[in-house]
C-alpha cells in the first residue's frame, strides 16, 4: 500500500522592499510583539519570523532586540509627548478647557495607539533591564503634571487658596486620568467623551459637587467655532456668487 506523502506548501513570495520601507516593517512589527509579550517575552527570533525575513536583518537595522525596542518606546514617547504638549497649549484656552483637552489627548491616544500605549504604561520591571518604557511614561506623566501645576497655581490664586499646594493636586489629577486610561484600555466602556466627562467632573467639581449629567466645556467652546467657521465659509460663498 503506498503512502502519499502531503504536497509541501507553496512558500509566499518575499516582497522586495527598499532599506526604509523593511525598517518601518520591522518597528511595526516589533511593536506588535512588545505589545502583546513584553520585552522579555519578544525574541528577535519572532520579530524576523513574523517579517518573513532572517535574524541577521533585524540585527542590521537595530543591532538586536534592545535596539528595537528603544525605537519603538521612543517614537511612541514623541506621539503621545506632542499630543498632550499640543493640548495644553491650546492658544486662548482657559484652566478648565485645557485640563479638558489634555485628558481627552490622552484617552485618543490610548485609543488609536493602544500597543504603543501598553508598551508605555507597562510596569518597568517587566520591560527588561534598563525599564526603559515605564521610565519614559513616567517622565511624561511628569511633564503633564508640571504643566496642570502651573494652570491649577493660577486657578488656586483666583479662588483665594494657597497655590503651594497645586503641585500635589496636579500629580492627583494625572495619576486619576492615566490609571482610569489604563483600566479603560480594556474594554473601552463608556465611550472616550463620556470617561473624560466624568474625571473632569470629579477632578474639577470634586466630591462635594458631583454633577449628575457632567458635560465638557471644550465641546460647547468647539461647536462655537465650527458654527463660526461655517458661517464665515457660507458668507463667503456668498459675495463670490455676487
Amino acid at each position: 500500500m503506498s503512502s502519499r506523502q502531503p504536497a509541501p506548501r507553496a512558500r509566499r513570495p518575499r516582497t522586495r522592499m527598499s532599506a526604509a520601507e523593511r525598517r518601518e516593517q520591522l518597528i511595526a512589527i516589533a511593536r506588535e510583539l512588545f505589545a502583546e509579550r513584553g520585552f522579555e517575552g519578544t525574541s528577535v527570533e519572532e520579530i524576523a519570523a513574523r517579517a518573513g525575513v532572517s535574524k541577521p536583518v533585524v540585527y542590521e537595522h537595530f543591532g538586536g532586540k534592545d535596539g528595537a525596542y528603544a525605537v519603538v518606546v521612543d517614537r511612541e514617547t514623541q506621539v503621545l509627548h506632542t499630543s498632550i504638549r499640543a493640548a495644553l497649549s491650546t492658544p486662548g484656552a482657559r484652566s478648565r478647557e485645557l485640563l479638558e483637552r489634555g485628558t481627552m489627548a490622552l484617552l485618543e491616544y490610548i485609543e488609536s495607539c493602544p500597543d504603543g500605549f501598553r508598551i508605555l504604561s507597562r510596569d518597568p520591571s517587566s520591560t527588561g533591564t534598563s525599564g526603559e518604557a515605564g521610565a519614559s511614561f513616567a517622565s511624561i506623566l511628569s511633564d503633564i503634571a508640571g504643566q496642570s501645576e502651573v494652570l491649577l497655581a493660577k486657578e488656586f490664586a483666583r479662588n483665594g487658596q494657597d497655590p503651594k499646594f497645586a503641585g500635589l493636586y496636579a500629580q492627583a489629577l494625572v495619576g486619576l486620568v492615566a490609571q482610569t486610561g489604563q483600566q479603560w484600555l480594556d474594554n473601552r466602556q463608556p465611550s472616550r467623551e463620556e470617561v473624560a466627562r466624568h474625571l473632569i467632573n470629579l477632578a474639577w467639581n470634586g466630591m462635594a459637587h458631583l454633577k449628575p449629567d457632567p458635560q465638557l466645556v471644550m465641546q460647547t467652546i468647539d461647536a462655537r467655532r465650527e458654527r463660526r467657521a461655517a458661517s464665515v465659509q457660507a458668507d463667503d460663498s456668498n459675495s463670490t456668487r455676487r
